[in-house]
């Protein structure tokens, strides 16, 4: 059953066409299209409702800015239908059949499970119902193992034929950071000795709405790392999925402000942890930030404001500065109105004020539009911020991220995958990026990879 499950894609596929065409066909079904009364009283109420649930939602999907393209069709057409089915409950109930009843009522549910699935086309959040289960059920993940049974192993000189998933809960004495437990991934070479070699460490931060599991479920970083370490002799780097924002929906940037001290909880909590816990190197050159999303914001701005910590950064779709929409809206909500405050995370003051670095370096990763070249180009009329694999301005961010970075020292390159803002398109991109990432930063058995050339030349 659990194999079933897992096959069962909620982005490919048939099961999202067929839960629509069954939700449809209930919805027709609940509609009594005999009666007079229907056509002049209920319908006309039953769409007034779906109109009103439709704008109340687009606004605020509009306003805790989910995703960056525009959302599909299909999403607000569901939204509307649950409204419509929501109507139809409450305005035609009396005077119907029992059976009409059970069928107006469950239509409603299944309208919403429609727009959820619409709602997960559009993010990619959850790729199969597998995944989707084992996140609202909290289900333990794949190869997971608790603290105990790691001190066991080590004792024991058991060497894993895979990495292992452990919960850890980090003590945020330093930065007073309430966050939710995260995780550590530890290769299997990290078993080969005790104390465990002095690996290299990658931060992943994932997107404004998040798990700090997020990138185990719907980023596939397990299967991704894993296997790189299957074709190394077992060496990885170690992962810290981390909890740049306390809850799914507060939107951080990984900035210390309004919300929290979250930039003090992931360099003065979390990578000392790492270091006295896991026996992680303690050395700048050997640790890493990868984030998507608002994680690649933090990537880019975690790396220039210490790069005393952290000496590489894979920025995925990340915006140009910490923001949470308008300036207006960001310096209020995320610095409590503190203008001079937001500057200091902007990183291009951070690297304009820093001069010439020395020892980082950085991939910037965003979507191609369809038919571009899906290798490295920069400053490309193709990639324009009006595109639609772009809407917001992701492929100009990192161009004049790179281009100031490599004004003063930053060794980078501006890299497209095929793909829209989504998780796909990030899961892709860690991918894309995990063997030059591993090598720079000193990973055991990994050849050395170049970042791939800029090219601002015409599309190839």
């Amino acid at each position: 059953m659990r194999e079933f499950f897992g096959q069962l894609s909620l982005l490919h596929g048939w099961l999202p066409p067929a839960l629509q065409v069954l939700a449809l066909l209930v919805v027709v079904a609940a509609v009594d299209w005999r009666r007079r009364s229907w056509f002049k009283r209920v319908l006309p109420a039953a769409l007034i409702a779906a109109a009103a649930v439709t704008g109340l939602s687009y606004w605020y999907i509009g306003s805790i800015g989910l995703a960056g393209e525009p959302a599909p069709a299909s999403l607000w057409l569901w939204i509307a239908m649950s409204g419509l089915a929501a109507a139809v409950v409450l305005l035609g109930w009396l005077g119907s059949r029992w059976w009409r009843r059970g069928l107006a009522v469950l239509s409603v549910p299944l309208c919403v499970l429609c727009a959820t699935v619409a709602l997960n086309d559009w993010v990619g959040y959850f790729p199969t119902a597998l995944s989707a289960w084992n996140q609202l059920t909290s289900g333990p993940l794949p190869d997971q193992v608790d603290r105990l049974r790691i001190t066991a192993m080590q004792i024991e000189g058991t060497k894993p034929t895979k990495g292992v998933v452990v919960p850890v809960n980090i003590d945020a004495d330093a930065s007073h950071f309430p966050h939710r437990q995260e995780l550590v991934y530890l290769p299997p070479a990290w078993f080969s000795s005790n104390p465990p070699p002095r690996l290299p460490t990658v931060m992943m931060i994932s997107s404004a709405f998040n798990t700090p599991a997020d990138w185990l479920r719907a980023g596939n970083a397990f299967d991704t790392i894993d296997d790189f370490a299957a074709h190394h002799h077992g060496f990885a780097p170690a992962l810290v999925f981390v909890d740049p924002t306390g809850s799914f929906d507060n939107d951080t940037e990984c900035v210390n402000g309004s919300r929290g001290n979250a930039a003090d909880h992931l360099t003065k909590d979390v990578v000392p942890f790492m270091v006295s816990n896991f026996g992680v190197s303690a050395d700048r050159a050997n640790w890493g930030v990868v984030g998507w999303s608002m994680g690649g914001t933090c990537a880019v701005d975690l790396t220039v404001m210490h790069p005393d910590i952290f000496s590489t950064f894979v920025d995925i779709a990340g915006d140009i500065r910490p923001n949470i929409g308008a300036s207006d809206q960001t310096v209020a909500h995320l610095f409590g109105g503190n203008t001079a405050a937001w500057a200091e995370f902007d990183p291009i003051n951070v690297i304009t004020r820093h001069g010439r670095y020395t020892g980082v370096s950085g991939w910037f990763d965003i979507p191609a539009p369809p038919g571009a070249h899906s290798l490295a180009q920069a400053a490309d009329p193709v990639l324009d911020s009006g595109s639609s694999a772009n809407p917001e301005g992701q492929d100009t961010a990192a161009n004049s991220l790179c281009d100031i970075g490599g004004a003063n020292g930053i060794t980078c390159a501006v890299v497209t995958q095929p793909g829209k803002h989504d998780w796909p398109f990030a899961a892709q991109a860690f991918t894309a990026s995990l063997p030059w990432l591993a090598a720079t930063l000193g990973t055991p058995d990994a050849q050395p990879v170049q970042l791939p050339q800029r090219d601002r030349g015409e599309p190839h």
